[in-house]
């Protein structure tokens, strides 16, 4: 079947494993005590942020990973034995250039039947909550990596490869600065962070009218922003009850577990958006969630069902409306999708595989197994005509 679809294949959600160089190729030589790869004494090779070595990625060079779907197993909380995600991924695999490389991923896709993909970097998620303290830097940064992943992946690479490129709203000049770069590359999307944007004094709701300037050019470009799992700050949480000082993602905690920091993040992203009445002011505005699975949309549109019916008065449209209208899914494979499919229309839920990361599955078809209920048509949706009316800049 899966090379028999009647539709070509689009995936939402597809990494490359970075290189060293990524995200220091063009980073300003002034920052390189600030940000940097170090070498520790048994020779493992860690990143070090203003001085201090981060563990949020065990081994950031990716020399070796977990294979392709080692991981389904445990977040389709299928683990009876109770192994470790370590265990769970038995031998580690040297990553293949095309894992890296845009020049040599077109095979793959032409392998696994997947006709285009976003292709998301993976060590973005360090940048902005590791360098917020510096907002220069973290521009700077941000803008390093967007130069690698352009000339290394492409932005619309014989438009089935599409980089994405990551922005941060921290400093507004700087960010409008990026998005005009990133449009003029041919840019598709960009990705925003689940987060409130970083200040010098505490948070700011991405909704409020200070970043119109921004929602505007993406209005006016008619690209769309995903806004893909990452470290949001709300490892805050897992310190405010276990006293913790970094969260490390791949060590498994039950209460960890318990507080769904990434369900939350998204969640409380989309609400700032909702509520800020950004797709009130710039209806042409498309926010796809990515690597955030679905199980906060229910409670989320349930909340925000009884937030409008609270104080209407503070909205002029409908908050639920604008939910179902503006935003796109992209649920996991372990989630439900006979759920999914009753909360939302099948023409705002895309397919994401991860691939080559552990928590998809192993190859990028294999999701068809999850979408057993959906006739053809719903299928050609989500698997197709979604993302690549996206791509093309339409709107409905």
């Amino acid at each position: 079947m899966t090379a028999t679809l009647p539709f070509p294949v689009y995936d939402a959600d597809n990494h490359f494993y970075e290189p060293e160089d990524a995200l220091f190729r063009h980073l300003p030589k002034k920052w390189q005590r600030d940000f940097r790869y170090i070498t520790e004494s048994n020779g493992r090779r860690r990143l070090a942020i203003n001085s201090r070595i981060s563990d949020y990625l065990p081994n950031p060079t990716f020399e070796r990973v977990a294979a392709p779907g080692t991981h389904v197993k445990y977040y389709k909380a299928q683990n009876p034995e109770g192994l470790s995600m370590r265990e769970l991924a038995g031998k580690p695999v040297t990553p293949p250039p095309a894992w890296r490389y845009g020049a040599d991923r077109m095979a793959v896709l032409d392998e696994q039947n997947v006709q285009a993909a976003l292709m998301f970097p993976t060590l973005f998620s360090v940048i902005e909550h590791g360098l917020s303290y510096n907002h220069d830097l973290l521009h700077d940064a941000l803008h390093s990596l967007n130069q690698w992943v352009s000339e290394e992946w492409g932005f619309h690479r014989d438009e089935r490869l599409f980089g994405v490129p990551v922005i941060g709203l921290a400093n507004m000049d700087r960010a409008i600065e990026e998005l005009e770069w990133l449009l003029k590359q041919g840019a598709r999307t960009v990705n925003l962070r689940p987060s409130p944007v970083p200040g010098y004094r505490g948070g700011r709701s991405p909704g409020l009218k200070d970043f119109d300037p921004f929602w505007a050019r993406v209005n006016e470009a008619k690209i769309f922003v995903t806004i893909h799992a990452s470290n949001s700050d709300y490892d805050n949480l897992i310190t405010m009850w276990t006293g913790g000082s970094e969260w490390l993602p791949f060590e498994s905690d039950p209460l960890v577990n318990c507080l769904r920091i990434i369900e939350r993040a998204i969640a409380d992203t989309l609400s700032a958006i909702i509520c800020g009445g950004v797709f009130q002011r710039f209806p042409d505005v498309r926010v796809v969630s990515v690597e955030n699975g679905a199980k906060w949309v229910g409670p989320l549109i349930e909340t925000l069902e009884h937030v409008y019916g609270q104080m209407p008065q503070k909205f002029s449209f409908d908050p639920v409306e604008h939910f179902h209208r503006n935003v796109f899914v992209t649920p996991f494979v372990e989630d439900n999708w006979d759920k999914v499919g009753e909360l939302m229309q099948t023409n705002r839920i895309l397919f994401g595989s991860d691939y080559p990361h552990p928590e998809g599955t192993e190859r990028p078809l294999d999701f068809l197994e999850e979408l057993a209920s959906f006739n053809m048509t719903q299928k050609e949706q989500i698997m197709s005509s979604n993302l690549k009316g996206l791509l093309e800049g339409k709107r409905d």
